[in-house]
């Protein structure tokens, strides 16, 4: 069977695997890692796959179909994002009305957080994934190829003549050591040029070395639409093995971003992780996100071990705001951790967002004036973004705070970043 793995054309180079997907001033592109790992699952099975990525590079819908046509694809799976849903219900079609006797999957974050109202945006689309799907799509592919019962897929939503069948939820992969190497997804079919993070040197690659995060930030959308709030790690052997085949195979790379929603959840297994570079003797930079409960000693052996930049949600200045947003964290952690960063030497990309619940100008004010006090290497204040499926998401649609019900404005007509709420007593 052939199927296609397929993050779709929308506006420029659409950063869809983003956490907050759009097109970016800086230029940052995220590698779509998790079509990547469901196509080395995939390929694992012993199916014929094609990885495409339209956005990175530059590809229409037409330059796609041209791409695959000699080979038609069974199975073909489109990526998707809030933003970009009408859009991406569109590609369905158009490849639905190429390959009419192709079976067409929705997958992401958006569908997994509204399977049957995304079915029900286009007859053509033939079923949604919801949550991780690696093993939903590899399922999926032997049922349709020995012709089996739907039903019998976990974490499958299809379509049924008139009729929408949600079948049971699929478990959570708890052996992650089991998934392939992300990377050597890449080298097969992508071009590691096409992807930048304007943080990182370049040319960079992102691996994902744990899965779902158990902290209870009411905006996050990966742990609350996608992988859970329980977290699985990959070994520390099985994360250096990674590191060493990029090293020995991909040596253009001149960094490794890890891509987990917090990297330092076991401290420990970082510690080991960094232990095991070291003894290896592997040179390779790298960067994560972490939380400011990370401890100095910890930062230290990453330091060693070649960690150059960290990314933090510092969110606000404010307790109260912290407290409303169920981030777990205290202003006084914040201010230690970013003297710890500076004692071991790491670079600091801070992060606050503006629109949280409770928020004021004053608590604005207060987070503008932590920031210049902290002095990070780099700063990023966002606006609330909220999407389907998170505890921000239902705040503000309970609150009436959310001023358009259609997803396409949740981007501009640029694919950037455009915030949909309206929140009494703060400016527009």
């Amino acid at each position: 069977m052939n199927v296609l793995m397929l993050n779709p054309p929308f506006k420029g180079r659409f950063s869809r695997t983003s956490r907050s997907p759009a097109v970016t001033l800086g230029g940052t592109i995220y590698y779509p890692f998790w079509l990547a790992y469901a196509t080395g699952v995939l390929e694992q099975s012993g199916f014929q796959v094609s990885l495409i990525d339209a956005p990175a590079q530059g590809l229409s819908v037409a330059d796609v179909i041209e791409q695959v046509k000699n080979e038609p694809p069974q199975l073909i799976v489109v990526d998707t994002s809030t933003p970009s849903i009408y859009s991406d219900v569109k590609v369905a079609e158009q490849f639905k009305e190429s390959f009419p006797s192709s079976f067409v999957t929705l997958v992401g974050t958006h569908p997994s957080a509204l399977p049957e109202e995304t079915l029900k945006l286009s007859e053509k689309v033939d079923a949604v994934a919801v949550g991780e799907y690696d093993y939903t799509m590899r399922d999926l592919a032997s049922c349709l190829e020995k012709r089996e019962d739907l039903r019998t897929v976990d974490g499958l939503v299809f379509r049924d003549g008139k009729q929408i069948i949600r079948n049971k939820p699929r478990v959570l992969i708890e052996n992650v050591d089991a998934l392939p190497f992300v990377s050597e997804v890449y080298k097969r079919h992508l071009n590691i040029r096409d992807y930048y993070f304007a943080a990182a040197n370049y040319p960079m690659v992102m691996i994902i070395t744990g899965r779902g995060c158990p902290y209870k930030c009411f905006f996050c959308v990966y742990p609350q639409t996608f992988h859970s709030r329980k977290y699985r790690s990959r070994s520390a052997a099985s994360v250096v093995d990674e590191f060493q085949w990029i090293a020995q195979n991909i040596p253009q790379v001149r960094e490794i971003g890890i891509e987990d929603d917090t990297f330092t959840i076991d401290q420990e297994r970082v510690k080991e992780i960094c232990r095991q570079i070291l003894e290896r003797g592997i040179k390779i930079k790298w960067y994560c996100n972490v939380r400011v409960s990370l401890e100095l000693e910890t930062m230290r052996w990453m330091k060693k071990a070649g960690c150059r930049l960290v990314t933090v949600g510092f969110e606000s200045a404010d307790q109260e705001s912290l407290n409303r947003m169920q981030k777990g964290i205290t202003v006084a952690q914040i201010r230690q951790f970013v003297q710890d960063t500076r004692k071991a030497g790491l670079l600091v990309h801070g992060c606050f967002i503006i629109g949280n619940p409770g928020e004021t100008t004053e608590t604005m004010d207060k987070s503008l004036e932590m920031a210049r006090e902290l002095n990070c290497d780099t700063m990023q204040f966002f606006p609330l973004l909220v999407y389907p499926g998170t505890e921000a998401y239902r705040w503000a649609q309970e609150n009436g705070y959310l001023v358009s019900e259609s997803f396409a404005d949740w981007a501009d007509d640029a694919g950037m970043y455009r915030s949909v709420l309206n929140i009494p007593g703060l400016p527009a």
